[in-house]
This record gives C-alpha cells, sequence and structure tokens, in this order.
C-alpha cells in the first residue's frame, strides 16, 4: 500500500462544560453526558442538518439541548470532502467541506451547545427515551423531543454482489476521503471507479488533489448518472479516465493487493482491466438502521424513517430530519434547510404553540 504523510498542526485548545480539552472541534465526553438524566433535545448526529437544527433551536430559545455524535471528530461527511462547493445557502461563502464542517462546529460551540462525541446511541425506546454508550460509560436520557440527524451512507463492495478475494485497495469513496483529507494516506495510484454519481466525480476530484490516476471510470447504466457539465467536467479532471457506459465489475483480482478487475460490457463480452484498486461510490441508503431497530414506522421503500410534513415520526417524540429521510441523495445545503425546519417546528412544540 502506498502512504503519504505530513505533519499537522496542533489544534487550538478549548474546554467544555465538563472541563475536558477540545482540540478544534472535537467535543465534550460521556462522563459530563452520563450525569445528564433528562433534556429537553437530543440531536443524533452532528453534520449539517443536526447542527442547523441545533442552532435554529437556540435561536427560538431552547438552551436544553445535547449533540451525540458517534464519530471522534463532529462535523458529518462534509469534513471529508476537500473540495467546494459547500456554504453558498447556509454561509453566503464558498468553502471547501472541512471548512464549511469547521465553520459549522465553530457556530455550534460559540452557542454554548453542549456536544459529545464518541458517543453511540444503541436503542430508541417510546416517548423519547434514547440509550447510549462510550468508550467507559452507557446509559441513558430522557428527552421531551429527539431528532435523528444520523445521514445517509455508500453501498459497499458486499451488497453489491461482486466475486473475488479481499486484496487491500477496496475502498468507497468516504473511506478514500477520510483517508487522503484527514490522515495524508494513498490507498492505490491506479484505481477502477465504480458509478457515475456526482459523489463519482468528487472521488475524481479526490483523485487528482492526490496524485491518483483511475484507469477507468465503470457505469452499469447506458449513460452517467450526472448532468453533461458535471461529465465533462470529470473528463478534465480524470485526464484521459474513460468512462465506461453499460459496464459492470464481475470479480476484483489479486491476492495481497487488487492487481485488476474482470468487466463486463452491454454485449456481454468481458475483459481484464489492469488497475491496483476499486473505488466503490454511490448508491447511498440511509444510515436508518437506528430507527429500524426501533419502534418508529418505517417507509418500506426506502427504508427510511417515516415522517410527516413537520418531520415528526410516528412516535410524536421524536423527528427525523436530512438524509435520513431523504433518498435519493441530498447535498449539504438541502440538509441544513431540512434541519432548520426540524428544529423549528421542535421549537414550537416545546413552547405549546
Amino acid at each position: 500500500m502506498n502512504k503519504q504523510t505530513v505533519a499537522s498542526t496542533p489544534h487550538p485548545v478549548r474546554r467544555d462544560n465538563t472541563g475536558d480539552e477540545i482540540r478544534g472541534s472535537q467535543a465534550g465526553t460521556a462522563p459530563g453526558l452520563h450525569k445528564k438524566k433528562n433534556c429537553q433535545v437530543v440531536i443524533i448526529g452532528s453534520g449539517p442538518s443536526g447542527i442547523a437544527a441545533a442552532l435554529a433551536l437556540k435561536q427560538a430559545g431552547i438552551t436544553d439541548i445535547v449533540v451525540l455524535e458517534r464519530e471522534t471528530e463532529p462535523g458529518g461527511v462534509p469534513r471529508h470532502c476537500g473540495h467546494p462547493p459547500f456554504g453558498l445557502r447556509e454561509h453566503h461563502r464558498l468553502l471547501t467541506g472541512p471548512q464549511y464542517a469547521r465553520l459549522n462546529i465553530k457556530k455550534l460551540l460559540e452557542s454554548n451547545i453542549e456536544l459529545y462525541t464518541r458517543t453511540t446511541v444503541t436503542r430508541l425506546e417510546s416517548g423519547g427515551l434514547i440509550r447510549f454508550t462510550a468508550p467507559d460509560k452507557c446509559g441513558t436520557i430522557q428527552a421531551d423531543k429527539v431528532l435523528l440527524a444520523t445521514g445517509t451512507r455508500e453501498t459497499p463492495r458486499a451488497p453489491r454482489f461482486v466475486s473475488g478475494g479481499r486484496p487491500l485497495g477496496i475502498c468507497t469513496t468516504g473511506t478514500l476521503q477520510s483517508m487522503f483529507y484527514l490522515k495524508k494516506l494513498v490507498p492505490f495510484c491506479n484505481p477502477v471507479i465504480v458509478g457515475s454519481e456526482i459523489v463519482s466525480f468528487s472521488a475524481l476530484w479526490t483523485c487528482a488533489k492526490a496524485g491518483i490516476r483511475p484507469v477507468a471510470m465503470l457505469e452499469e447504466n447506458n449513460r452517467p448518472q450526472v448532468a453533461w457539465p458535471v461529465a465533462l467536467g470529470g473528463k478534465l479532471l480524470g485526464r484521459g479516465c474513460p468512462l465506461l457506459t453499460g459496464t459492470r465489475i464481475i470479480t476484483i483480482l489479486g491476492r495481497e493487493q487488487v492487481s485488476g478487475v474482470l468487466i463486463r460490457d452491454r454485449h456481454g463480452r468481458e475483459k481484464e482491466l489492469a488497475c491496483d484498486g476499486v473505488l466503490f461510490t454511490g448508491r447511498f441508503t440511509p444510515e436508518s438502521s437506528l430507527a429500524q431497530l426501533s419502534h418508529l414506522d418505517i417507509d418500506p421503500a426506502s427504508g427510511c424513517p417515516m415522517v410527516d410534513r413537520q418531520g415528526r415520526c410516528s412516535d410524536p417524540a421524536y423527528f427525523a430530519a436530512g438524509n435520513v429521510v431523504h433518498a435519493p441523495v441530498t447535498v449539504a445545503g438541502t440538509c441544513w434547510i431540512s434541519g432548520q425546519r426540524a428544529g423549528r417546528q421542535i421549537a414550537r412544540e416545546l413552547s405549546g404553540r
């Protein structure tokens, strides 16, 4: 595996209400949360929709708000996306994903909203009771309202039924962007990109910045899944990377590292394509496992929790916003608006309006 590393600049140190250090955008820890038994609003997820909802609640006069994030760093998917455009609608500025995520977290912390990272909600109970776990603690919180803002995820290799071994060099866009932008690691030099959605061209952008030269982009359908300007821009970014439509990947070749893939075109012809990695992109599905394992009603077609026009779930103590209820996936700006609307509606209900 090829790796590149660079020295990182230490983040400024801040402290939360428990006395724990906050480096950059990192926030509270489980001991402070463990002491909290009741809360007006718990928000699960610190992506654009979760942060927008928290800020809208604070602006409406709701102060007892807790945001829970299972990752080590808050900010959601945008912190992995080192390219514009982010933030035009929300902040009236053109930002890259990491800049956008840092600005969102800065606004959240400046509003004195409690944020706890490395905290995973394990169960949703009736009436707003949630169970959580953290590295050294577990507990429950009874909330008046709970907002699910858990976002979405890409479909990895297994659900796509691609055969072959498990060599190094297989990942999704999120994994690649996390490796490169957060850790300065490069998992391959000449991969095959599977998919042609907007996120596939985001992956192509990341490859260009990392010095990775994909050998081909494969699309099962007979046309790319983006508008022509994006596809044209992709050709420039790809520096000669061909887009093969009507083509799917059958088998991944290689033992320790990917050495190639077997592909099949629309006419049933098969051939081997030499590469050192496979990058699976797109086919987003809502991150709704919490809702699916709970008492909440689920839309059988999308797998999303069912909500009304106000974002309210079948249990009125629960709301959902952002990509956990959007199928297909939407951009960060749309998720921000969805979170704002949910936050305002929750505030209205808590104030008796």
